[in-house]
């Protein structure tokens, strides 16, 4: 049986794996100097606004992006003149990598936070409705580009996860079950993705 493998997309110095799967990979822009050190670990550098991820079709079981889709442009302009829309080739290609019912965790400062403007290089303005564009028997997103089909399995507001990683096993609890955090400054920061990959299966 081959073994699971998770890709965690913008993942910095510290590759996240939330399904924990047998293998994980992280990419980024650019290599860093500390990286997740933990077993089975591999690190791929790329430009996810203008390229594409660099794997073959079906490869993942999951993949992860946290904190990372806000920073991808909706739209460009090449030097010819032409619009290409970088998000959604984006999630086209998170859609062409997973497997078969393979999900994609993706968790983002979101509309109407004001974290979702605050910094400067955040450019994709994520609603309560976005995942919507990429689910559904003909998504919308088609018009656009988009060659994928997800369902959702998850959308929920939650707090920052860095907010909490790393910190005491109580702590995180405190932060998944403390209802009033709901209401501190003004509620959640946070809009969490949970997609899953609809496809035929592959031989």
């Amino acid at each position: 049986m081959k073994e699971t493998v998770h890709l965690d997309l913008g993942c910095g110095s510290r590759a996240r794996n939330p399904y924990r799967r047998e293998k994980l990979i992280g990419c980024d822009f650019a290599e860093l100097e500390q990286l997740t050190h933990v077993d089975n670990f591999a690190f791929v550098a790329v430009d996810l606004s203008k390229n594409r991820l660099p794997f073959e079709d079906a490869t993942f079981d999951s993949v992860s992006a946290f904190d990372f889709i806000e920073h991808i442009p909706r739209q460009a302009y090449r030097f010819d003149g032409t619009i290409v829309f970088p998000f959604m080739e984006l999630m086209s290609e998170i859609y062409r990598v997973l497997k078969p019912n393979g999900l994609f965790l993706a968790s983002t400062p979101a509309y109407p936070r004001p974290e979702a403007f605050q910094d400067p290089t955040h450019v994709n303005f994520i609603t309560e409705k976005t995942h919507e564009y990429f689910c559904g028997d003909a998504p919308y997103a088609e018009r656009y580009g988009f060659t994928g089909r997800f369902e959702a399995h998850r959308i929920v507001w939650e707090p920052q996860k860095n907010t909490y990683a790393g910190s005491s096993r109580g702590m995180r609890e405190w932060w998944r079950k403390n209802v009033e955090f709901r209401f501190f400054k003004g509620g959640f920061s946070h809009l969490t993705w949970e997609l899953q990959a609809i496809k035929p299966d592959t031989p």
